[in-house]
């Protein structure tokens, strides 16, 4: 009786959260042309020799790497390789430029050094307020480079320093962070058919 009871928690506890995803995801549709805007931009970059740098912490941060990879490598289908780069995974830069400069001049630093104009730069963040993050969407800006952030509900610094801004309209970071990877793929997906016909 005790493990049923435990067995039913555990389902209503998956059920609760599968419920909380799916509403959040829906309301993404309310963002539809920011994210469309976004997926040309990131197209339009790429189409015309520019490269997208990708920052954020954690598990963005692990996004950022996700997103760079299936631009770099494929997504769903077989195209040219695209010129995209996560700043989160140079452990030598990491550490470095963390020790030397402080761990918020950890994107700026990379920024300055590797973006052009005819670049890209997204940075994910689910509070809005990560400090490396808005550093360097700052560096990006005095550099002309065009910006993109994905982040949570309350938007944050971060929205204020973007030249677009995808806010998921929750304050869960679990939940943000899946908003998160499903408009990531849906511009990977849009990467793929601009490469096929072009």
């Amino acid at each position: 009786m005790e493990q049923r009871f435990s067995y039913i928690i555990l389902l209503m506890s998956f059920l609760d959260t599968v419920r909380e995803h799916s509403e959040i995801i829906a309301q993404l549709q309310q963002h539809e042309d920011v994210i469309l805007e976004c997926s040309q931009r990131i197209c339009s970059c790429l189409l015309h020799g520019g490269k997208v740098l990708l920052m954020g912490n954690g598990g963005s941060a692990a996004d950022a790497q996700h997103i760079a990879a299936e631009m770099v490598v494929r997504y769903q289908t077989s195209r040219r390789a695209l010129p995209a780069i996560a700043l989160t995974t140079d452990s030598s830069i990491l550490t470095a430029c963390s020790n030397d400069f402080g761990y918020e001049s950890l994107f700026r630093r990379q920024i300055e050094a590797l973006a052009t104009p005819d670049d890209l730069v997204i940075g994910i963040s689910t509070s809005g307020e990560s400090k490396n993050v808005v550093e360097g969407l700052r560096a990006a800006r005095e550099q002309e480079v065009k910006t993109i952030v994905l982040t949570g509900s309350n938007g944050g610094s971060v929205s204020d320093l973007a030249d677009h801004t995808v806010a998921v309209p929750s304050e869960i970071t679990a939940r943000i962070q899946e908003a998160h990877i499903l408009i990531g793929h849906f511009w990977c997906r849009q990467i793929d058919e601009a490469f096929s016909s072009s």
